[in-house]
């Protein structure tokens, strides 16, 4: 989401939201934000649930970008570190060919090594090939953005601190990094082997991660090195339970006084144009 008016105050919520304009200048990547319940929602959680039918265990991510100042959505959510900050770099070309794909590649660096995840959106998770996504590497659940929802595959491999590195600088190709399941679905699924030739680390993201008190709630902060600054509150449950867990979630952030974001779309490609620079 990118944000040409990055110091806009945040409209309340509601009638009778406890929201209030920023006391400070600051960079927000949210440009408007929007009521909390989008009319398409009920209609996108009902087509998750019918093809969550023939996988019952299936999950959903809700994810809502929020706007304002990061500190004070943090402060009015009442959350607390859930873990040691870390950086994130995402691999793309200059065309931004895989995101074009619905494909993103991102590295987690943290003090033992990284965290290679290949995504993939628009997955049919009640229909993937027996295999294709093997259960201690990966996983296919429904992510809920706004009022669209859609199946999501994500498949992790485990890196060293050196081979985390090297990609880091560019001293290895990120497609030597790949597990086999992350090249057999890149190969027969996404129908995108080779990898661009030119991918490169474009980074690198601050990431600040905190859960809610209860621990219902994670809340997620990533700066870019520009300063822009993009806040998501998210809540995993089983998709039989979305749409209650989207309408407590939207009932949780209007008592907190906190806006959601208009385009609740846009935040990977925002990022992601903004990470790789004037071209």
């Amino acid at each position: 989401m990118e944000n040409p008016h990055p110091t806009a105050a945040a409209r309340p919520a509601s009638r009778g939201s406890r929201a209030r304009p920023p006391g400070r200048a600051h960079r927000t990547a949210a440009m408007t934000c929007r009521s909390l319940i989008p009319l398409g929602l009920a209609a996108a959680l009902a087509c998750a649930a019918d093809a969550a039918v023939a996988a019952p265990r299936s999950r959903m991510e809700i994810q809502v970008a929020l706007c304002g100042p990061p500190e004070e959505i943090v402060r009015a959510l009442d959350a607390r570190p859930r873990e040691a900050a870390y950086r994130t770099y995402l691999f793309d070309d200059a065309s931004l060919t895989l995101l074009g794909r619905g494909l993103r590649l991102r590295l987690r660096v943290r003090a033992a090594g990284g965290e290679l995840t290949l995504k993939a959106a628009d997955q049919p998770c009640d229909a993937l090939p027996a295999g294709l996504v093997p259960r201690r590497e990966g996983k296919c659940e429904y992510d809920l953005h706004g009022d669209k929802a859609a199946g999501a595959v994500s498949l992790t491999a485990k890196l060293d601190a050196d081979t985390t590195a090297d990609l880091v600088a560019r001293r290895a190709p990120v497609a030597g990094a790949l597990s086999p399941a992350q090249l057999r679905f890149l190969r027969d699924a996404a129908r995108a082997w080779p990898l661009p030739p030119d991918l490169r680390a474009l980074g690198p993201i601050e990431n600040a991660v905190y859960a809610t008190r209860d621990g219902r709630y994670d809340v997620d902060v990533q700066r870019l090195p520009d300063g822009r600054a993009y806040v998501e509150v998210s809540a995993k449950v089983p998709v039989s339970e979305g749409d209650a867990a989207r309408r407590a979630l939207d009932a949780r952030l209007v008592h907190a006084g906190v806006a959601a974001a208009a385009d609740q779309a846009g935040q990977a490609g925002s990022k992601l144009r903004s990470l790789l620079g004037p071209r």
